[in-house]
């Protein structure tokens, strides 16, 4: 099970985007706590501390404790909301969580040995991250950290899939139940190639001096047709 994170909240009884815009001029991020059979809350947290700890990436796929006053309650993120530009979280959506009830939670994939995959080391090729984490099922004590794949073996032009990884314990993952088609690859070995531009930007400017390709404007200019007239038409 992944590391436990504590998150003090504070209840608040406003709403809306107004409400919420003031919550972050002061340094806070509005959220709601919802699930588990009980009514959803508005609750609000200190910015800077959750941006602390979203720095661990085992953050987003733990068992978050959220403490108001004296209580307690363990609840999973679900949903979180960045602004474009600036290092500031603007919403969360956190979901209560019962002991023996399943939950649903994305977890990162992590590629173990690639600089020493066959694939690489004798093949010359580049691994290929194509997944960077997966939907895995499971009750909250059996919640994996992350899941990790040895590509040691990986020879040039293989593939790694889903189902190659190794699960936990009471733990499953819900897509492979949707068919082989839903298998996919998650890393490769590949040789990289390289596509050279010059060349065809070579090629054009021969053309273009020998005459076989227009150059921009000249049929506007030939054909008396041009931005002036499309303007004069306009007019």
């Amino acid at each position: 099970m992944a590391d436990d994170f504590d998150l003090i909240a504070e209840l608040r009884e406003d709403a809306g985007k107004g409400a919420s815009r003031r919550l972050r001029r002061e340094g806070k991020v509005p959220a709601i706590l919802y699930g588990g059979g009980r009514p959803p809350r508005n609750l609000a947290f200190d910015q800077n501390k959750v941006i602390q700890q979203l720095e661990n990436e085992s953050f987003y796929s733990s068992v978050l404790n959220v403490k108001v006053g004296d209580k307690e309650q363990a609840v999973i993120l679900k949903d979180l909301q960045r602004h474009p530009a600036r290092r500031q979280i603007l919403h969360m959506d956190l979901q209560r969580i019962r002991e023996h009830e399943v939950i649903r939670m994305n977890v990162p994939i992590h590629i173990l040995n690639g600089d020493i995959a066959v694939g690489v080391k004798q093949g010359g090729g580049s691994v290929s991250r194509l997944m960077t984490d997966v939907e895995v099922v499971c009750l909250p004590r059996n919640l994996p950290e992350y899941l990790e794949i040895d590509i040691t073996d990986l020879e040039l032009d293989e593939m790694r899939y889903i189902s190659d990884l190794p699960l936990p314990e009471g733990v499953e993952i819900p897509v492979l139940a949707q068919g082989e088609e839903a298998n996919r690859p998650i890393v490769s070995i590949h040789i990289i190639k390289e596509v050279v531009i010059e060349e065809e930007e070579e090629g054009l400017e021969e053309a273009v001096a020998a005459g076989e390709v227009p150059v921009a404007g000249e049929e506007a200019e030939e054909g008396g047709e041009g931005p002036a007239d499309d303007e004069s038409k306009e007019d």
